[in-house]
Order: C-alpha cells, then structure tokens, then sequence
C-alpha cells in the first residue's frame, strides 16, 4: 500500500486535521489589549515608540504609536530613558504633546512671586495711601468671584 497522498489530511477533507491559522492555541481571553514592551523578558506596559531610520543613523524615540507596526519597536519608560544608539547614531526623543509637562523654575518663580504679592497687607501694596480714585470699587462677592463698579459709574 503506498503513503498518505502529499497534502491530503486525515478526515479526507483539505485543511480539516490541522489548526486554522486563525484560530490561536491561547484563549483570547488571557490575551491582554495593552500592547507591552518589546524589550525580553518585560512585560511592563509600552509607552513609547522607537524607530530606526537606517539613511540617516537616526533612532527616533516618540509616543507610543496608534497602532503596533512590525519595523517598529514599543518600550516601556525605563528601557525608553536608558536607550541608548550605537557607535555614530544620534538618538531623537519627541515629546509627547498630550504628557502634562513639568513646570519650569521661571513658572515656579513666577508663581511664588504672586503669592508674596498677594500675601502682603492691602496697606503696604499701595505704599500706606489710601484707595486711588482710579480703582474699581468692590461692590458684591460670592465665593472666589466679585463683581467691581468702576468708579466713574
């Protein structure tokens, strides 16, 4: 008797004893939707986007992308802030527009020096004379609002 004829299965119809490649041996409920870091062995959630762009020597690290692409790599915080690029690669980190940025010392200045002015007594602001006929006059207050009559009125 000869072999099995080359690509016919068992059950006798093509493609019924293997594994559809759609169908996946892991349960899609155990599968996660946060797309992870591409780094081995972390499994931290990505972050980031890493790119080569081979023409120039350029890796260019930006947000994490809209969707997973397969020239691409995804990272997490720490493997994005301790990448580094080889010999004569220069690395580029775009900021990410929609991250809350950090205050500057100038902001934190600035911030500072407003709540010294607002701090101060109302005598000393105005060099200890009294309200200046061009001031607006309060006239109503509820909560941190006030309403303010102007004084030729």
């Amino acid at each position: 008797m000869r072999g099995p004829v080359r690509g016919a299965t068992r059950g006798g119809e093509p493609g019924e004893g293997r594994r559809s490649p759609l169908k996946s041996a892991v349960p899609s409920n155990i599968v996660s939707p946060v797309r992870r870091c591409s780094r081995t062995a972390c499994g931290r959630p990505a972050v980031a986007t890493l790119t080569y762009v081979y023409a120039d020597s350029t890796a260019v690290l930006g947000p994490l992308a809209t969707y997973a692409e397969p020239h691409c790599y995804d990272l997490c915080a720490e493997h994005g802030e301790r990448l580094t690029a080889p010999r004569g690669w220069e690395v580029v980190r775009l900021a990410d527009p929609s991250a809350p940025t950090r205050p500057s010392n100038d902001d934190l200045e600035a911030l500072a020096n407003a709540v010294r002015e607002a701090a101060r007594p109302q005598d000393r602001q105005q060099g200890g004379r009294g309200p200046r006929a061009a001031d607006p006059v309060e006239v109503a207050r509820r909560g941190h609002l006030r309403v303010l009559r102007s004084p030729e009125s």
